[in-house]
């Protein structure tokens, strides 16, 4: 039989009582203090590997304020750091556009439901929509949309231009307020050309190196001949952008001159398949009744498939004329309106016999600024005609 010390010896006795927390040293006691990283670690051998004070906030169960403390999620963190990112991809999936999936880069819309559409894609719907002849929905609810349905939400457009965004040139994050001043004034890797392009340098490249650049650029050495083929070709565009600007300036001499605003409404034909046409109430310039007609896509049969857009009009006499009546005319966008248009003269000669033009397409500058005219309820523009005498 084993005395009382052997049987403890062999794991069978009672285990002996843990010292009091009084019994520890004085240094270690202070060491557990929080905020003394050492002496945290040294409480904690001395207890066990029991877990410091420092690391409580981890424990679900803790108070909101000691977790929080503890987490270290504090701007000056990496923890912070990684939770700030968390909190802008969350804010980018609830403010992005429910078409495109991006955030907004200008006005921002939103349906009855509350569900958001950036510009771009609020246009393109309601234009696809003129097209297909149906009413416009939103992608999310199916509510209906339109230009007096939605209203704009202005608390997310501050929103999201305060949100940042990457740079396209130096992958820098910017607030999105501030990015494109950075593109085009601050940011040295920003694409920009060579002063010597009016002689014909190519030249391209980042900001930091154009000045490099511009040191050892030969065009400056070229010869005269070597220039002079050079400033031809840049003379010829900007004869025909003058050509354009003085012939302007001299039909606004004529004696006859006439202009009006134009609203072109939305129709249907009574095809089997419908195409929409748009056309103008009867107008009178000149003592003579006009009408204008235009057509999209050149009047293909589904424009709603196509991301090209294009319209064309023609002018149409509609007054019967003693003698044949040559005239110039052009469109221009009218005072309502923000499309942008080119400014282009036509000529044409009107008889009974003759009294419309082929269809011609409107200088709309792209099929973004088409999608704004077939988004809107009606088309309105300037009409001018001058009146050629001879």
């Amino acid at each position: 039989m084993m005395s009382g010390a052997e049987d403890r010896e062999a794991g069978g006795g009672p285990a002996a009582p843990s010292a009091p927390s009084s019994a520890l040293p004085g240094p270690a006691v202070a060491a557990g203090v929080p905020g003394e990283a050492g002496g945290v670690e040294e409480a904690g051998s001395l207890l066990g590997g029991a877990r410091p004070h420092g690391e409580a906030g981890s424990d679900p169960d803790a108070p909101p304020k000691k977790r929080l403390r503890a987490t270290g999620t504090g701007t000056g963190g990496p923890e912070g750091a990684a939770g700030s990112v968390k909190l802008e991809e969350r804010l980018y999936s609830v403010l992005c556009c429910t078409v495109c999936l991006d955030l907004p880069k200008a006005s921002v819309y939103q349906c009855t439901n509350g569900h958001l559409m950036c510009a771009g894609c609020f246009i393109h719907l309601l234009a696809d929509a003129r097209l297909k002849e149906e009413q416009a929905t939103c992608p999310n609810c199916r509510c209906e949309i339109s230009k007096s349905l939605c209203c704009r939400n202005l608390a997310v457009e501050k929103a999201v231009s305060e949100l940042p965004s990457e740079c396209g040139f130096c992958m820098q994050q910017f607030p999105r307020s501030l990015l494109e001043r950075h593109q085009k004034e601050e940011c040295q890797d920003r694409v920009t050309q060579c002063k010597y392009k009016r002689i014909g340098c190519p030249w391209q490249g980042p900001y930091h190196e154009l000045t490099v650049h511009e040191a050892e650029c030969t065009h400056p050495t070229k010869t005269g001949n070597e220039l002079m083929e050079i400033l031809d070709e840049m003379d010829q565009t900007r004869k025909k952008e003058m050509q354009l600007y003085n012939s302007i300036f001299s039909l606004l001499s004529f004696e006859k001159i006439g202009y009006t605003e134009v609203q072109f409404r939305p129709y249907r034909t009574d095809d089997f398949i419908t195409r929409l046409y748009y056309e103008t109430p009867r107008l009178t310039v000149l003592n003579q009744t006009w009408v204008l007609k235009a057509r999209v896509n050149d009047s293909e049969r589904n424009p709603n498939l196509s991301c090209k857009r294009t319209l064309s009009f023609q002018l149409i006499l509609k007054s019967k004329i003693n003698s044949p009546m040559e005239c110039s005319f052009l469109l221009l966008e009218g005072p309502y309106d923000d499309v942008k248009i080119r400014p282009v003269i036509y000529h044409f000669v009107f008889s009974n016999e003759s009294n419309e033009t082929d269809y011609m397409a409107l200088p709309i500058v792209d099929s973004v600024e088409c999608n704004k005219l077939l988004a809107a309820k009606n088309i309105n523009l300037r009409l001018f005609i001058f009146q050629i005498q001879k």
